[in-house]
């Protein structure tokens, strides 16, 4: 027995080999760059037994793309897939073991808005989830959405709660991911997908006192290893996905691995590891989940019986199971299900029964649960048929996996890599998404960086004050509590627009007007700010004798009028380093000059115009823009507006030319939508030619070309630090006059990147992507969150983003960002609109040239942003908050508030320092750090607290 399994792992540990060897035959033959890691790729497993002893392999996500053809051949049932076989004596030494699932996914907005859902379906599903679990052990379920769970908890009462917790504890209810949302994985930065998660968590372990274990994303439209991490780092240890590429799905199924650990891949060790389970069909509906034949998964969806509102599009219809027909249900069902475990390497199955919203009658949970407990009660009576089924939980399913692969000593295979861009059918690939709505996709960003230094501020300041008295307690008078319920209400504002359809761009328009209208409760967090900064600032010198909270700060948020009087502008630095910034301030007057309030000396300042029209100046506003430092580092210099030509201290010189083009949508049938792009062939550039403005003074010099539908500028500021090391590029975009097109803003180099660049994902990693011929267009666009680059042996050039939106890199040389969408049809995808609700809409970057000669070249998948481009990511997500003084306060000598003895390591980001609930003022500080990554250098997170 010994000398077999030992013989096993050889044969394994050959087969992986060969498949290294094939993957390294088709870098060599494409011609691409040869690369050396010390994980190399690994391969698949083929016709793999259920007590046969897998062997462990290693492989690269990217390595799977160069192998497939992307081929679409009608598969039969399964039309994206093959036809499965069995012998029927597979399951004789090991039964089946089947987990049916119930859940029922909610969208927090959608078609409707999360108030609209949460009263016509969400809260009945709940109420009658306490009555029917209740009613028989046997059944159970899973929730996700902790936002519609909190606001459902809130309206119960107490001996609910207690169902409720009874539940849980039983094993009946488990709430998975735990997070506040079903987030997207896309667009949303690291900063807010933590949060919400965060959020989710504490409401669960304050309220219900447990912790989730298993997540649960099977709407996201695409999945990024950024979540798998985060979950892993929340206590998390498996994790269910959905949404992938068909062809993927395909190719993980004929391997049988659809089951694997999802390993980052900058870290060579399993320490951050997440088992993850792929469902392999179209969609989480129960047609496609019990089997690959969708016809017949249709017929046991209890919910769709002769009657009712919800039928089978294959047109037969579900029976209610009797004593006459149990055998033969049971049995078209048990085939399903045998030959859905044929693509897996257990025989342990998971089947989830649900779909959007669905539970919300009692009359579904009677005929799913009745009806079903029929069928398990026949396989129970027959046990020839070696199967074990019953209703089960995500926890129930990955503890009976991880029994019997340690029971037949198998391991699941490793996989690095993200699962971008996705595709459901055809060439309907889902980047449209990417852009879609950039202005709520820019307000996110832009409320994300407010309320992470809305914590930061406050978390010091109640440690202030704290410190004033000596004692532990709060200055009487600061509003401590009403400023934490604040802020609660921005998080879970925040949280909520995280949702994969709220930051996506995917709603219908009415609801996209409700996300909008609970951003601007997040503004409020500026009070926070105002009376925080005010607090800190003036802790000794206004505060009355009976040690009330006297005085308050203003936030800047309109032009500073009657400038013949002194005004106190207050600059709070939400980043851990000094830094050197240019702070804008409009006012009334050209005669406006900048003093230091503590030396008063005069500061470095320009005056601007206002442009309230191209050609037109505002002879009322102008803008004043400050600085300590000028130190000019970069050169600029253009024979055109759109031609620039950057020239490093170092002598190296890039040649950078932007430009502009329209896409329209395909003539087909099926076109372009909020989620879809599908492209016509490429559109020309601009025919007007723009009007050019050129800018000249001590703290920046730019360019400013006017379009009719855009005005674009590009900006270098004198300064020292990573502020003077970068070409800033602004556009503002109106597009509502168009139909039916696209403007994409693309940067001609000459970078000799070949098919290969790199866009981060949710702003925590990098990712290799490969631009394949094979692929249509639009699959080769990719979502950016906060960064992306071209680089070759001598240089690298970075284009690092305020807001998310799609990237792409065609032709070598080239880096193509998506700027708008304006479309006026639905893609089919369940909205039932266009996009049309367009906006002016601003977008922001930094370009970055670095110098790679000489320097320690990294060879492999993996690299990072340098400590410079990351620093000038930071300066661009978290721009300095400015306040100003009420003009008839009477203020004492400002002086600086300085929470830090000295800046923090260059390569330490604070990400915040977030207040916790406690016993007297809901103010217990706690703190998450992250160690920016470097290129040859380990990524590694230190004090890494989810306060779970």
């Amino acid at each position: 027995m010994k000398t077999s399994r030992l013989l096993t792992v050889l044969v394994g540990g050959v087969f992986c080999l060969a498949v290294m060897s094939l993957y390294r035959m088709l870098e060599l033959m494409q011609g691409a760059e040869l690369r050396e890691h010390p994980d190399t790729p690994g391969g698949q497993v083929d016709n793999v037994s259920h007590n046969f002893t897998v062997f462990m392999c290693v492989f690269q996500l990217l390595d799977v793309y160069d192998l497939l053809p992307f081929d679409n051949p009608d598969g039969g049932a399964w039309k994206q897939g093959f036809e499965i076989s069995y012998h029927g004596n597979e399951w004789d030494e090991q039964p089946l073991e089947l987990f049916l699932v119930p859940h029922s996914h909610n969208d927090p907005g959608w078609l409707k808005t999360f108030d609209g859902y949460y009263q016509d379906q969400t809260r009945h599903i709940l109420n009658n989830m306490l009555i029917k679990l209740s009613e028989d052990s046997r059944r159970k379920m899973i929730w996700a959405e902790i936002s519609y769970f909190s606001k459902w908890w809130n309206d119960i009462d107490e001996q609910k709660r207690e169902m409720v917790k009874r539940l849980v504890r039983a094993g009946q209810l488990e709430l998975v991911t735990g997070g506040w949302v079903m987030a997207d994985e896309a667009n949303s930065h690291y900063f807010a997908l933590l949060d919400q998660l965060i959020e989710g968590h504490q409401w669960i372990q304050r309220h219900i006192g447990v912790k989730p274990s298993s997540g649960w994303a099977v709407d996201p439209f695409g999945h990024s290893p950024s979540m798998a991490y985060l979950l892993k780092g929340a206590g998390l240890q498996d994790m269910v996905i959905q949404r992938v590429h068909y062809a993927v799905k395909k190719h993980f199924a004929r391997q049988q691995t659809l089951e694997f650990q999802w390993r980052q891949s900058w870290d060579p060790s399993p320490r951050s590891d997440i088992t993850c389970h792929m469902m392999p069909f179209y969609s989480y509906d129960v047609p496609h989940t019990c089997g690959p034949n969708p016809s017949i998964c249709c017929q046991f969806d209890f919910h769709r019986l002769p009657g009712g509102r919800v039928y089978c599009p294959w047109r037969i219809s579900p029976q209610p199971i009797t004593e006459q027909n149990v055998q033969e249900r049971a049995l078209l069902l048990l085939d399903q299900y045998r030959q859905k475990s044929r693509l897996f390497r257990s025989p342990v199955l998971l089947v989830p029964l649900g779909d959007d919203f669905r539970f919300t009658d009692s009359s579904e949970w009677d005929a799913q649960f009745s009806n079903y407990q029929k069928l398990f009660d026949y396989f129970e009576q027959h046990p020839e048929l070696h199967i074990k089924a019953r209703f089960g939980t995500l926890s129930d399913y990955f503890s009976a996996l991880r029994r019997r692969l340690s029971a037949a000593g198998s391991t699941l295979p490793t996989l690095r890599g993200d699962f971008f861009t996705y595709a459901d059918r055809d060439d309907h690939y889902w980047s449209g998404y990417f852009t879609s709505r950039p202005f709520y996709k820019r307000l996110d960003r832009t409320m994300e960086a407010t309320l992470r230094a809305t914590e930061i501020l406050f978390s010091l300041t109640l440690a202030e004050m704290r410190r004033f008295h000596g004692n532990g307690q709060l200055v009487a008078g600061f509003p401590a509590r009403e400023h934490f319920q604040r802020l609660t209400a921005g998080r879970r504002n925040l949280a909520l627009f995280q949702h994969h359809d709220a930051v996506t761009g995917t709603a219908r328009d009415a609801v996209v007007v409700d996300y909008g209208t609970r951003y601007d409760l997040i503004f409020q967090v500026n009070l926070i700010n105002a009376s925080s900064c005010r607090s800190c600032q003036l802790m000794r010198t206004s505060v009355s004798a009976d040690g009330q909270f006297v005085c308050r700060f203003d936030f800047l948020s309109s032009p500073l009028t009657d400038c013949f009087c002194v005004r106190s502008l207050i600059i709070f630095n939400p980043t851990e380093q000094l830094r050197t910034s240019v702070i804008s301030v409009v006012v009334d007057s050209p005669d406006a000059r900048v003093v230091d309030a503590q030396t008063g000396r005069p500061m470095a300042a320009q005056i601007s115009a206002v442009w309230e029209e191209p050609t037109r100046a505002s002879t009322e506003s102008f803008q004043v823009k400050n600085t300590l430092l000028r130190c000019s580092v970069m050169s600029l210099n253009s024979h055109s507006p759109e031609m620039l030509f950057l020239r490093l201290q170092s002598g190296l010189v890039r040649q950078l030319q932007v430009q502009f083009l329209w896409y329209g949508t395909t003539s087909n049938r099926d076109k372009s939508g909020a989620y879809l792009f599908l492209p016509g062939t490429e559109g020309g550039q601009p025919s007007e030619p723009p009007l050019v403005r050129v800018s000249r003074g001590p703290v920046f010099s730019d360019i400013t070309s006017c379009f009719r539908h855009f005005t674009h500028r590009v900006r270098l500021y004198h300064l020292d630090g990573h502020a003077g090391r970068s070409v800033e590029i602004s556009n503002m975009v109106d597009i509502r006059s168009e139909v039916n097109r696209e403007l994409a803003m693309k940067l001609v180099t000459d970078v000799a990147n070949g098919n290969r660049f790199y866009s981060d994902l949710n702003s925590f990693q990098m990712q290799q992507r490969r631009t394949l011929e094979k692929l249509p267009l639009q699959a080769n666009f990719y979502p950016m969150t906060s960064a992306s680059f071209l680089q070759d042996s001598t240089s690298r050039v970075s284009l690092l983003t305020a807001q998310s939106q799609a990237v792409a890199s065609l032709t070598p040389g080239e880096l193509e960002v998506v700027l708008d969408r304006r479309l006026q049809q639905d893609d089919n995808r369940g909205l039932g609109q266009g996009v049309t609700d367009n906006k002016l809409t601003a977008s922001l970057y930094h370009l970055l040239l670095e110098d790679r000669r000489g320097g320690a070249q990294v060879r492999g998948w993996v690299e990072h942003l340098s400590l410079l481009a990351h620093l000038s990511s930071l300066s661009l997500c978290h721009p300095p908050i400015t306040m100003v003084a009420p003009s008839n306060s009477q203020l004492p000598k400002l002086r600086p508030f300085l929470p830090l003895s000295s800046s923090m390591p260059c390569d330490v980001h604070l990400l915040n320092l977030r207040t916790l609930e406690d016993a007297q003022v809901r103010a217990a500080p706690g703190n998450t750090w992250k160690h920016l990554e470097t290129p040859g250098d380990t990524f590694k997170h230190l004090d890494l607290c989810f306060l779970c």
